[in-house]
């Protein structure tokens, strides 16, 4: 019998002393220094593309604020067209390929870090010689799981910085396609991907199906937040005929009302009655109020860092009963 055949308890082990938790940071440190290397790297690139591009997105932006529409000629005209469409345009793309990273980084580094060892057997080593079940999946969980939540915080903080002059001119920040990237939601995603990939590469044993449940998981979950959890965070408002507060609010859906007090359905009428509003016709509006943004960050923070929680708790607690 072997070191790595030797039968292994739940939770022990295999009654040699317990290995430092700094040993165990080390080991860790070694075995992802690559993988964080190479992160590292992409990442700067990022930063450094919404920093050059960010600066370009603000000169542009305070050389259209000090033109007035249809004053200042051909060079207003020019400033208004380079930052209303091809710097939003690319923005956009950019606020696209950010809210992928969350999802990324379940499937790229959450799943496969304790189902790899898991498929290959190397796990049975680290539990005989004095690791334990329980040091060992935290000492693989704790370095990623910090790095990559401090990494979404620090981006969340930079894009809010490079989105800023069009949350400030033509939309806010909290519509759905951009909530989860600033606040403290985008930190939040993406530790919450991490731990539901970690889970899947327990439950599963394998990295490829881990990896696809993990996106699968996230997926749906993004999806019934986005589109029916967040917007019962707080009651939603009813507004009439436009009478919303200032600010960018969070407009959840509109409708029209003819004389009769039904809904008009004729998109043609809809679309004549928005260009040229007619007495008796009134349009309904549910939306959030902009002045709850903070409220609903720290609400979506704050129930997905309790799902984390609870998904790593999970996580350790079948590693602590998975048979050797």
């Amino acid at each position: 019998m072997t070191v790595l055949t030797t039968p292994t308890q739940p939770g022990r082990g295999n009654g040699l002393p317990p290995v430092p938790w700094s040993k165990l940071a080390w080991v860790s440190w070694r075995h992802y220094r690559i993988a964080l290397f190479g992160a590292a790297t992409f990442l700067g690139v990022l930063a450094l593309y919404l920093l050059i591009f960010g600066l370009k997105i603000r000169g542009a932006y305070a050389a259209a604020s000090a033109c007035s529409p249809g004053v200042g000629g051909q060079a207003c005209n020019a400033a208004f067209q380079l930052f209303d469409n091809e710097y939003h345009n690319a923005a956009e793309v950019t606020a696209a390929v950010l809210n992928a990273v969350p999802v990324l980084v379940g499937v790229f580094a959450g799943a496969p870090i304790l189902s790899r060892e898991l498929e290959t057997g190397t796990f049975r080593f680290a539990w005989t010689q004095g690791a334990g079940r329980t040091r060992w999946t935290l000492a693989r969980l704790a370095l990623p799981a910090l790095t990559v939540t401090a990494a979404a915080a620090a981006f969340s903080q930079l894009f809010g910085w490079f989105f800023y002059p069009f949350f400030a001119t033509q939309t806010g920040a909290f519509g759905p396609q951009y909530f989860g990237l600033t606040g403290i939601a985008f930190a939040a995603w993406t530790l919450a991907a991490f731990a539901l990939g970690t889970l899947a590469g327990v439950l599963i044993g394998r990295v490829v199906p881990a990896m696809a449940a993990a996106m699968a998981a996230y997926t749906g979950l993004m999806l019934a937040t986005v589109l029916y959890l967040r917007r019962h965070y707080q009651a939603p408002l009813l507004a009439r005929n436009g009478s919303t507060p200032s600010g960018a609010n969070w407009n959840i859906s509109q409708w029209w009302t003819g004389p009769n007090g039904k809904p008009v359905t004729d998109f043609a009428q809809i679309i004549g009655l928005i260009q040229h509003p007619q007495p008796g016709y009134t349009q309904w509006t549910v939306y959030q109020p902009a002045d709850r943004y903070w409220h609903f960050q720290f609400i979506e923070g704050g129930w997905l860092l309790g799902l984390s929680l609870i998904l790593i708790a999970a996580t350790i607690w079948l590693v602590r009963h998975r048979a050797a």
